[in-house]
């Protein structure tokens, strides 16, 4: 394809491609991921549903399939079970000479978050610098020389798309779960890189497209690998490959179909009835919204997907001339692909707006070398805003709770963590304030030295979001981890158990919801069943049920247990009932 007609977009010196040192980029990956990972309990639904089927996978040998406990798991594929439980099976007992086999569970399970991470910023990283360096994607050549090198301009992007990932609002928080959505993640991102990667190494971009094919429907089904499918279809039809790539593209979506077959097919005979439920959850995962729905997920994705999605439009638009180059076609299209499975998937929400991120990241990339000056020098000028109010706002609230300074905040967050123990930790607080130190060296560094490189204007952002991070899960992480933990619950219900049923054969689950289930099975190592004749029952009701004895089986049986969280606002309550005992 000839593109050498039309006038490119981008302007740009040499000094403005000035690349960072590799070191500055594990940093700022190891501080993101480090800072709220551990410290603190799995909370529901999917984090501590991830834990409880890595555990399973280990207990009950399911590495085929994904269980809680002995419930099916269904909602979504078993990779994460299958990975994690043996990250389980080989760090955990070492974990345990230090610590309580429990806490060493939950550490070894969330061990495997550093690979999906380190996984999908390569994945971004080197996809955006090999679409980056291509012929079509570079800047305008100037009147006597001094434009960037190739090599060096494709390092400055892939730099700036790195630091929009790291930017992005809306996966903070569920890239630090261990749940399947870290690793989907990862499995998009390097998708994104093998079909970059088609075009100059077919062989090799194949069969990571392959691999990422069946490695998506084992995380997330049919919603997982649909994006990448719409996708291999579209790179198919358009002109953007040649005959013998678009081979190479076939090959790799006969790859992918094989694998996932064997993998069905296996599962099949060792479980049948495991792969009868999942199917049916995939029947059902897609419907399309009302158009009135559609606002709603626009206004999601606004923030979800911010601060790249302005950049995104501005490359579509400053590009337009260019949307048959592969450096905007494919992340295009990628956009495109996840916009029509959020619109046409039930209930849609964070882990189907999480891989659009990757897209918008690239894309975003694009748009900086196509911008002006004083553009740039906003996104600076408005991170330090935000960030440093964010910060204040932060510490305001930390005021509230552990100061009682203002009163009215401090009675509005109570309400959410009724019972707290609100006695100030004073390292915390130490490490709070050299947090923000830190953010005042950043700002300091950018004023000072003035860097020309283009990814000066979103660095300050990517930093400013990984101090509020930090920031946030040094001086909130143990409030936020009591407003959501089950453990105290977990563990009067697993002194109950083995107090009046130390030798149970099954316990049936009544309205018991999954993310509950699971953290009875973590913090009890309580095994719900589908049986319907089981001895014990554990009822998942409201307080108002309670206070009324509108339970079911309230005359069946004998209430032995009751509970629920100390932080409890919607009426929640546990009832374990023995139907021997009447």
């Amino acid at each position: 394809m000839v593109f050498t007609q039309r006038k490119t977009p981008a302007r740009l010196a040499s000094p403005a491609a000035r690349k960072l040192p590799r070191q500055y980029l594990f940093w700022f990956m190891l501080i993101y991921i480090i800072a709220g990972l551990f410290g603190r309990d799995p909370w529901k639904t999917d984090d501590v549903a991830g834990i409880a089927s890595m555990a399973s996978a280990i207990n009950h040998d399911n590495w085929l399939t994904s269980y809680i406990g002995i419930m099916p798991y269904t909602d979504y594929g078993p990779l994460t079970s299958i990975i994690g439980g043996a990250f389980l099976a080989i760090f955990s007992p070492l974990f345990e000479l230090f610590t309580t086999p429990l806490n060493a569970h939950i550490i070894a399970a969330r061990l495997p978050n550093f690979l999906y991470f380190f996984g999908m910023m390569w994945g971004v990283w080197y996809g955006t610098y090999l679409l980056a360096r291509r012929d079509e994607a570079q800047p305008l050549p100037l009147p006597f020389g001094g434009e960037p090198h190739p090599r060096d301009y494709g390092r400055m992007l892939a730099d700036v798309a790195f630091f929009f990932m790291l930017s992005s609002v809306g996966i903070v928080i569920r890239i630090h779960e261990t749940s399947f959505f870290p690793l989907l993640m990862c499995i998009h991102a390097i998708a994104f890189y093998g079909f970059v990667r088609l075009l100059d190494h077919p062989t090799q971009g194949s069969l990571v497209i392959g691999l990422m094919l069946v490695a998506a429907l084992m995380t997330q089904g049919l919603i997982g690998v649909a994006p990448l499918l719409i996708v291999t279809i579209a790179l198919f039809i358009a002109p953007i490959y040649s005959i013998r790539i678009k081979v190479f593209l076939f090959l790799s979506l006969i790859l992918g179909v094989l694998l996932s077959a064997v993998w069905l097919s296996t599962a099949y005979n060792h479980d049948p009835s495991w792969i009868l439920h999942w199917w049916k959850e995939q029947q059902i995962a897609f419907s399309l919204q009302h158009w009135s729905e559609i606002p709603k997920s626009l206004r999601d994705l606004a923030w979800f997907l911010w601060p790249s999605w302005p950049f995104a439009l501005l490359a579509l638009w400053n590009w337009r001339k260019w949307f048959d180059a592969p450096h905007i076609f494919i992340p295009a299209i990628f956009v495109i692909a996840h916009l029509l499975v959020i619109f046409s998937a039930r209930d849609a929400f964070e882990p189907e707006y999480g891989p659009l991120t990757i897209a918008s990241a690239i894309l975003a990339a694009m748009a900086i070398p196509t911008l002006k000056r004083h553009i740039i020098n906003l996104l600076d000028w408005y991170s330090i805003m935000i960030v440093t109010l964010g910060l204040l706002t932060i510490w305001v609230g930390w005021s509230a709770l552990y100061l009682g300074i203002p009163a009215q905040i401090q009675r509005n967050i109570m309400r959410l963590i009724h019972g707290f123990d609100n006695s100030i930790n004073w390292i915390a607080v130490a490490a709070g304030l050299i947090v923000c130190v830190l953010w005042y060296k950043v700002i300091a560094w950018r004023l000072k030295a003035n860097p020309q490189a283009m990814w000066r204007g979103i660095v300050l952002s990517a930093a400013g979001t990984i101090i509020s991070w930090l920031l946030l899960s040094v001086l909130w992480l143990s409030a936020i981890d009591y407003n959501r933990s089950y453990r105290s619950t977990g563990e009067s219900l697993a002194e109950s158990l083995k107090r009046h049923a130390p030798t149970y054969e099954c316990v049936t689950g009544i309205n018991v919801g999954k993310g509950q289930a699971a953290a009875f099975y973590v913090f009890a190592n309580l095994r719900l069943s589908e049986q319907k004749h089981c001895r014990y029952v554990l009822i998942q009701t409201t307080e108002d049920s309670v206070a009324q004895e509108s339970f079911a089986h309230k005359d069946d049986g004998k209430v032995i247990w009751q509970g629920q969280r100390p932080a409890e606002r919607h009426g929640e309550v546990f009832l374990l009932i023995d139907l021997d005992e009447n």
